[in-house]
């Protein structure tokens, strides 16, 4: 399997064995599919998160459920991207997005990276319109052992059993600001990692720096954590970025903050 992490050099040289995936994401409303058309890495394929990476919005399950393993085959047969496939996904905001994809197959045990860096870094972007041809991706469940349920979380939380990563930006999990989900602050005992602070001038930071910011939370190299953020979707990054320093053992809550702060029984808890 491939590394959790590549650069823009690895992805030249290994071009014609991967399958670049551009799974852009945005939260304004802006189409994913306009932003793919505008411009994208020469070959690379449109996977479309809300469509094929999460299922149906609701108040019981958050924002970006996991979608159903049939739905997610669907998807990647559709974009060209079948079993044994290697796959390096990108977006353009450091791969916060494009780290859903990338786990959702790791976990799997297909091969896929994320992109360390800008897109254009690896080549120009272009606009010709890309037709993959349909491959077959088998459908499989979702391992039980990297999920975390809502209780598993909060209890993990409250308990101390297992650190509790929240990748969501600081200011969301200090309660001060909540533009999206139901109530502000955070699932107390979580600790703040947010996601986007892995980044300088969209590149991670050192692998030594990344390995500080993980230590600092909590995280041993083979202990257990649980991330999670306002969906469920960033939290991928941090699980992503984390084993790329060597913490192996993450699991990620799906349902995330939105499906916690919609469950009004849950305690929240505001401040750093």
């Amino acid at each position: 399997m491939v590394e959790p992490i590549v650069d823009a050099d690895w992805v030249r040289n290994n071009r014609d064995r991967v399958i670049l995936a551009d799974t852009r994401c945005y939260l304004d409303g802006r189409s994913t599919r306009a932003a793919y058309d505008a411009g994208h890495l020469p070959g690379a394929v449109f996977v479309d998160l809300d469509a094929h990476l999460a299922a149906p919005a609701s108040a019981a399950e958050g924002r970006h459920p996991l979608p159903t393993p049939e739905v997610f085959a669907a998807g990647l047969s559709a974009a060209g991207i079948g079993d044994g496939a290697t796959v390096v996904a990108y977006d353009d905001e450091g791969g916060v997005m494009a780290a859903r994809l990338v786990w959702l197959l790791r976990v799997l045990g297909e091969s896929a990276a994320l992109l360390d860096g800008p897109p254009e870094a690896v080549a120009p972007l272009v606009t010709e319109a890309v037709i993959p041809e349909p491959a077959a991706f088998t459908p499989r469940p979702w391992p039980a052992d990297r999920l975390a349920s809502i209780d598993e979380t909060a209890r993990f939380a409250e308990t101390g059993a297992a650190p509790v990563i929240d990748a969501r930006p600081a200011e969301r999990f200090r309660g001060e600001t909540e533009p999206i989900d139901a109530r502000a602050g955070h699932i107390p005992g979580a600790r703040s990692v947010p996601c986007r602070e892995h980044l300088v001038d969209g590149r991670l930071r050192p692998v030594d720096a990344l390995q500080a910011r993980f230590t600092d939370a909590g995280l041993s190299p083979d202990g257990e954590y649980v991330a999670y953020c306002g969906s469920g979707v960033t939290a991928c990054h941090n699980l992503i970025v984390a084993e790329h320093a060597g913490f192996t053992g993450g699991r990620l809550y799906p349902g995330s903050w939105s499906q916690y702060a919609a469950d009004g029984t849950r305690p929240v808890a505001t401040g750093d």
